[in-house]
């Protein structure tokens, strides 16, 4: 009998219940993936405290690699035995064993195992869509990405080194900021000793930035504001200290003509054709070694609500996966 994660209710990490669970055959355009490897992301505690509400009672998981065990009718994508991985809905990942649609999954190249694709599929399809979606970055620009320490942060300081893009980042500690550094981040701001609106300011010599990537949310967004140049984007991706507050559209104005966006990897990812391009590039970086994906923590999916008391004390960096 498979295992997995379900929660019935919305709640802190002691909703999450490790369970035996009966898994159906794939149906008309599904596939049934065992899951080697799981990927912790911070979109999981969202869906697991209600701010993201989900049909309960609900399996839990966005990212997980594997191997296909059986296909249903109509799959063209994938075949029995194929290496896979995927990242997005619907959530289940947490699980031994589950049946997903097949266009939402990518053959993994041979080279990669299934722990660094499980860390790094929704991570770097996330960097992916934003530098070269939401905003294509260009060499020789400055860029300044909050939680630079982070599973998405440590891959965007690389990959955007790569391409020539400097990157200011913010971290909550000294020992974040040095793994920051040795991962491609340029400049470095603890912002529990530093206020990164005048650190940026500073380190720009006034010019401040075209773009600020935001992962944190309610704690970050004003000041972020500040830090943009005019007819900047504010890209608020995440909520990690809480949703952003409404404000009045009028301060963009005055702030010199600023664009605000919230975008989704679901969104981005939604045609089968962008999610094999987005991975196929990010299984390009990674294979070229251009970015190396650092699992910093590794846990027993059974001790599931661990892993969220932890992410959400801000003691990870980097990736974190689940192993059965």
């Amino acid at each position: 009998m498979a295992k997995a994660i379900i929660f019935d209710r919305p709640g802190g990490p002691s909703v999450l219940k490790y369970k035996d669970i009966n898994v159906k055959k794939p149906g008309y355009g599904e596939a049934l993936v065992e899951n080697h490897v799981m990927g912790l992301n911070f979109i999981d505690t969202y869906h697991r405290s209600g701010l993201y509400p989900l049909p309960l009672p609900s399996g839990l998981g966005l990212e997980a690699s594997g191997v296909v065990l059986s296909i249903g009718d109509g799959v063209s994508e994938v075949k029995v035995g194929d290496k896979v991985a995927y990242a997005g809905g619907p959530p289940g990942a947490y699980s031994s064993q589950r049946v997903i649609p097949a266009h939402r999954l990518v053959k993994v190249p041979a080279k990669i195992p299934h722990d660094t694709a499980a860390a790094m599929m929704l991570k770097g399809l996330t960097v992916w869509y934003l530098i070269k979606k939401v905003y294509q970055v260009q060499r020789g620009e400055t860029v300044l990405f909050h939680a630079a320490a982070g599973g998405v942060g440590l891959i965007a300081c690389q990959w955007l080194k790569s391409l020539g893009v400097k990157v200011i980042g913010t971290v909550g500690s000294d020992e974040k900021a040095k793994l920051a550094k040795k991962f491609g981040c340029t400049h470095t701001i603890n912002y529990n000793r530093e206020k990164f609106k005048d650190r940026v300011l500073e380190i720009t010599n006034g010019k401040k930035v075209p773009v600020v990537f935001d992962s944190v949310g309610k704690d970050t967004f004003s000041d972020s504001l500040d830090c943009l140049m005019p007819r900047g984007l504010m890209c608020v991706f995440g909520n990690g200290s809480g949703p952003v507050a409404p404000f009045d559209p009028n301060i963009l104005a005055g702030k010199g003509s600023l664009y605000v966006t919230r975008p989704t990897l679901m969104t981005y990812t939604a045609q089968r054709k962008d999610l094999v391009e987005g991975a196929k590039e990010i299984f390009s970086v990674v294979g070229s070694n251009k970015v190396k994906i650092e699992i910093k923590q590794r846990y027993e999916l059974r001790d599931a609500a661990q892993a969220h008391i932890d992410l959400e004390a801000r003691k990870t960096t980097g990736s974190t996966v689940f192993k059965i």
